[in-house]
């Protein structure tokens, strides 16, 4: 077995954290109603999953507009990607850019899925991600630039709670699934 690299050391660190992260919003908050009780209603269901929404899309509306203000006060960079090669400094926000959509697409999905699948009184678990959300785009985007290590808890921060939510919703509606 080959001995991990400090940066890999640093960045199983931030995974760690991160996965203890995720079971404390996930697990944590399915048993416990921090922003609870709710009615079990379609309308209160959607409603939680559209307001949690919100905070990923505002992360990347704001990777987004962090390029548009670059380009805007640079020449070489205004014509955007498809015309330029780009400088470091805006490859760099794109890169930023390309990620929190990935993840906010995802966790979205997670959201709405969590929100109209699971039972209501986990549904809690739905504002808690999306607040961890937000918290780990913030880490990951002051990481970023410093490398795998520095950005690492931020991104498990907001990949591990909407993966282990996704995996929980699978496992429960799974188990209501007849086979045979």
């Amino acid at each position: 077995m080959t001995r991990l690299s400090a940066h890999q050391r640093g960045v199983l660190r931030g995974m760690a954290a991160g996965a203890i992260v995720a079971v404390a919003v996930v697990w944590g908050g399915a048993f416990v109603e921090v922003f609870g009780p709710f009615d079990d209603t379609p309308a209160t269901r959607l409603s939680i999953a559209s307001g949690a929404a919100v905070l990923p899309a505002l992360c990347l509306m704001i990777a987004l507009g962090r390029i548009a203000k670059h380009r805007f006060f640079h020449a070489a960079d205004i014509d955007g990607a498809g015309l330029t090669q780009g400088a470091p400094r805006v490859q760099l926000l794109r890169a930023l850019a390309q990620n929190t959509h990935e993840q906010a697409l995802l966790a979205v999905l997670a959201y709405v899925a969590w929100a109209v699948l699971m039972p209501i009184g986990t549904l809690s678990v739905v504002g808690l991600a999306a607040i961890v959300f937000v918290l780990g785009r913030i880490l990951f985007f002051i990481g970023y630039a410093r490398g795998a290590p520095a950005r690492s808890l931020g991104f498990t921060a907001c990949f591990y709670p909407t993966a282990l939510m996704l995996l929980t919703v699978a496992a429960v509606v799974g188990s209501r699934l007849p086979f045979g």
